[in-house]
Parts: C-alpha cells; sequence; structure tokens
C-alpha cells in the first residue's frame, strides 16, 4: 500500500531512515511504528540532524532520535476546521490512525486538501441528446475538454479533498466509463458502478447503490465542469444543520423598462429598469443518507421532486450559491465555451 512507504520500524536503523527519507523527497516525513504498525513517534532529517549534533550516531537506536508526539487523526473522529489549522501550520504529512493507533493510512495535504467524509455518487447515464453526432459512439461524460474527459475533472477534484468512494451511475455506453476508470485505483479512489436499465432520474438511481457508508452523501452530475470548493460546502452544510444542501447559480435578469407595481389597477409605486436575482438548480446535492428512507426502489425520482417532498415535510433544504466557475455542458455551445474556458480557469 502507498503510505507504508512512510512507515518504518522502531527496530530499523538510522540508516534505513535516511535512505527511506530520500527517496520521499519533499514528503520526507516518517512514522515510527511497532509490529503492529501502532505509531510510536515521527522522524525527519531535521530530528537526526538534531541528533547528531546531540553526539548520536549510526549505531543509536532510532528510538533515541524520534519525536514521541507526533500529529494524528483518527480515522472517523477527525473535523475539516482541524486539517485546515494543520495545513496552515505546513504541517503536510498526517498520520491517520483506528482506535488501536495502528496507522492505517496517511493524509498528504500537499496532494489533498481536506479528508471529507462523503460517499459520492455521480449520475452518468444520460444519452447527451442535444451533444448528438458528439455522443454517438462516446457517452457524454467522456468526451474530453481540454485533455481529459469531463467526468475525469469532477473525479479528479473529488479526489483533491479527500473523497474516496465514487459511485457511478451509469447506462447509455456504460462500459466505456467502466473501461476508463475500471476501480479507480489510478486515481487513489475506490470507484463503484451502478446500471439503469432504464432512466430512474437524478435521485431515482440511488435505489440500486446497496449501502452507504458515510452520514451525509454528495450527488452531482458528471456533466458539470466547476471549481466549487466542496470543503466550504460541506462545512456550510453542516453549519446550516440543514437536511439537503443544494449548490445555487446566482442569475440576474435586467429588465430594461420602469416595473409597475399595480394594486387593484392603481399604479402605488415603479422601479425604473430594475436587475432581479434568482437562484438556480446547480447539479450538486448534499443530504443526509437517512433521507434515502423517502426514495422510492427502482421508480423515476427526479430531484426537483425529492427537493419538493423534503420542503412538504418541513425538513430543511438550503442552497450554497457558487460564487467559483459553473458550467452545465449541455448543448454544443457550452462544450465549445468549456474548450475555452478550461485553458483559463483553475481547477
Amino acid at each position: 500500500m502507498e503510505f507504508t512507504k512512510h512507515l518504518i520500524s522502531g527496530n530499523a536503523s538510522i540508516k534505513d531512515a535516511l535512505n527511506k527519507l530520500n527517496l520521499l523527497a519533499i514528503d520526507a516525513v516518517l512514522f515510527v511504528v511497532d509490529d503492529s504498525n501502532r505509531l510510536i513517534g515521527s522522524l525527519t532529517d531535521g530530528d537526526i540532524r538534531r541528533g547528531f549534533i546531540k553526539g548520536l550516531t549510526f549505531d543509536t537506536p532510532i528510538m533515541e532520535y524520534i519525536q514521541p508526539d507526533p500529529i494524528f487523526i483518527y480515522k472517523d473522529n477527525y473535523s475539516i476546521d482541524q486539517l485546515e489549522i494543520f495545513a496552515k501550520k505546513n504541517l503536510k504529512i498526517i498520520p491517520i490512525i483506528d482506535n488501536n493507533r495502528r496507522i492505517i493510512d496517511i493524509l498528504n495535504l500537499r496532494i489533498k486538501s481536506s479528508l471529507l467524509p462523503l460517499d459520492t455518487v455521480l449520475m452518468a447515464g444520460g444519452r447527451g441528446e442535444r451533444l448528438i453526432p458528439l455522443t454517438d459512439k462516446c457517452p457524454k461524460p467522456l468526451l474530453k475538454v481540454g485533455n481529459k474527459p469531463i467526468i475525469e475533472h469532477n473525479i479528479d477534484r473529488l479526489a483533491s479533498y479527500g473523497i474516496n468512494r465514487i459511485i457511478i451511475s451509469i447506462r447509455y455506453l456504460g462500459d466505456q466509463i467502466k473501461a476508463y476508470f475500471n476501480d479507480g485505483s489510478s486515481k487513489d479512489v475506490n470507484i463503484q458502478y451502478v446500471e439503469e436499465d432504464v432512466p430512474l432520474g437524478t435521485f431515482g438511481a440511488l435505489s440500486l447503490v446497496e449501502s452507504f457508508n458515510t452520514e451525509n452523501i454528495l450527488l452531482m452530475n458528471s456533466d458539470i465542469l466547476t471549481n466549487i470548493d466542496f470543503a466550504d460546502f460541506y462545512k456550510s452544510f453542516i453549519d446550516a444543520d440543514a437536511d439537503l444542501m443544494v449548490a445555487s447559480i446566482p442569475y440576474q435578469v435586467k429588465v430594461p423598462y420602469a416595473v409597475l407595481e399595480i394594486d387593484n389597477g392603481q399604479v402605488i409605486s415603479f422601479d425604473e429598469k430594475p436587475t432581479y436575482s434568482y437562484y438556480s438548480n446547480g447539479g450538486i446535492y448534499l443530504f443526509k443518507r437517512s433521507l434515502l428512507e423517502f426514495l422510492p426502489v427502482g421508480s423515476f425520482y427526479n430531484a426537483t421532486d425529492f427537493m419538493e417532498m423534503l420542503i412538504s415535510k418541513k425538513r430543511k433544504v438550503v442552497h450554497y450559491p457558487i460564487l467559483g466557475y459553473w458550467l452545465d455542458i449541455g448543448r454544443h455551445e457550452d462544450f465549445e465555451k468549456a474548450q475555452n474556458d478550461i485553458k483559463h480557469i483553475k481547477f
């Protein structure tokens, strides 16, 4: 496993440690463990250098060099704020331990900006009718924007926030998507698939997923190009204590004439060339797993159906305005715009 390159036995020599640190390059931090991979301490080039200055030698046991109280996080007990504090302190390599202090993974904050506890479902089953003939032999999610497919931009961004489990709902030419990503190991994520025999809608396909591992679920369309901050999206959802949060796109309508306010046929006021602000559905949803009990099994159920049902049940549905880049690639004009935007927008 990849994270084991950061581990070294408490019985190893300092020469072994130096060799491993050299191979780790800019990520040069080792975690000293016992025979069961339980965390004992940390070791860096600086620790070894300071040891030599104190008079330690290559023959001195490695335990004399280590920092005995390294920073770590528990697998199921950490906060996003805590990770942000680590990043601000320039602590980049963080061991993830279980309740027995065994290291089960390493979080590299140079590569992943967070570690969001979210199972994610990507909707990728559509025919892409409006993009014919481009989608005659290629599923829309695999159409390339820049140097990689639309859906790959989304998977790479999700992975950069530490989202590990991604479930892709496929139908039209879905085998091509499966062949492209396989199990996701090349992206350091776990990718699974559910297949729709008939269109089930944005939320209807969730009933095909056997189980979810996280308390909250992220669901999004795979044909969106966006640089949304998923960590801020998640924190806003938690802070709002919402049942469902939908990403929204600010949209303004400018009326070129004075708008009259009428009451019983009488003009009571007017607004000269007003601008009205609205929010459109951005196709990205974050919701509590417990809400899945309301979903019909194997039936068509769209996002609007789900949100209307929650509102009727007095559940808390809130929105999160995307202030960065967002584009729904549904038409040829959108696809052409995406090709130009990808050269200038930081994802």
